[in-house]
């Protein structure tokens, strides 16, 4: 089997948005693909810096609290002093949920100068990960650009469109020299991926020059297309109490595995089985160490390393 861990020494930085799920019945739900991304991979034993900003409100004290609790490192949690925490207000149409991702929020500006600050102080950097949403104002994409460039660290791209925040000819700069990208089957249509789902995937692999793209497929599983070749794994039955957040547990797992080094396949039926066991949680995220300890014992051990 081929090695797909080709990630630098170091901690992965998973850059991007913080947010609350707020419902009409007044409920919210902590979660961002990043953060999501974050968490599991602090679960995991992989020590994130999670660079993000939040506001100085009670929304953000409570992001800060989350993270302490579970043992998070806070240092590259900005603090805006005007802007409000990241929020999504969700409503229903129809008994069909609706997501009005608001503008104007925290983390739209993160400044770069703090974030290269946290970033060196937390050592070196192993993998870059990020999406597209934060990237909707100039701050933010100024910050991740120069931690592109400061760090050198190889770029894990996670693909998260949601109208009307992200823009082709945008998008494309953003995977341009990527080493991974994950996406599920709807955006690679939307990025011009069409016909038979793994040609679409290398087809997207060589456009971009990136070592492997990985299309996660719902219920069906996923694919990965590397430069040898391509692989799908099918996702066992689990029962399914939710479906929220499970591509970010197919992430967190798949970077756990690039930090690793384990080879396309162990990656790829770790990352679909920990995605389904994900969404057997209520929710995206746990703060149930057991939940995280009983995968890492059946990967063998801390960070997953064995057979």
């Amino acid at each position: 089997m081929e090695a797909g861990g080709e990630a630098g020494a170091g901690r992965p930085v998973i850059f991007g948005e913080v947010l609350f799920d707020r419902f009409p019945d007044g409920s919210e739900v902590l979660g961002g693909a990043p953060f999501n991304v974050a968490w599991h991979l602090q679960g995991l034993g992989a020590r994130p810096l999670l660079v993000t900003r939040v506001g100085a409100d009670a929304a953000g004290r409570r992001v800060l609290e989350a993270m302490a609790r579970f043992g998070m490192d806070t240092a590259g949690v900005q603090v805006d002093p005007e802007r409000p925490t990241g929020q999504v207000a969700v409503s229903l149409e129809g008994g069909e949920p609706r997501f009005d991702i608001l503008p104007g929020v925290a983390y739209d500006r993160i400044e770069a100068g703090a974030a290269l600050r946290a970033v060196e102080a937390a050592g070196p950097c192993a993998l870059l990960y990020h999406g597209s949403l934060a990237l909707r104002e100039p701050p933010s994409r100024e910050a991740l650009e120069t931690l592109r460039r400061a760090t050198g660290a190889p770029r894990f791209v996670d693909v998260n469109l949601r109208p009307p925040w992200w823009e082709r000819d945008r998008m494309a700069a953003l995977l341009r020299g990527a080493a991974w990208i994950k996406l599920n089957r709807d955006e690679l249509r939307q990025l011009g991926g069409e016909g038979e789902p793994g040609e679409a995937a290398q087809a997207l692999r060589r456009l971009h020059g990136a070592r492997a793209v990985i299309l996660t497929l719902g219920a069906e599983g996923a694919l990965l297309a590397h430069e040898g070749g391509s692989l799908r794994r099918r996702a066992e039955p689990a029962e399914v109490v939710d479906t929220v957040g499970a591509g970010d547990a197919f992430s967190a797992v798949a970077i756990l595995g690039l930090l690793a080094g384990w080879p396309w396949e162990r990656l790829l039926e770790r990352a679909v089985g920990f995605a389904a066991a994900v969404c057997g949680l209520r929710g995206a995220v746990t703060e149930d160490r057991a939940f995280y300890e009983a995968h890492l014992r059946s990967w063998g051990g801390a960070g997953g390393r064995g057979a």
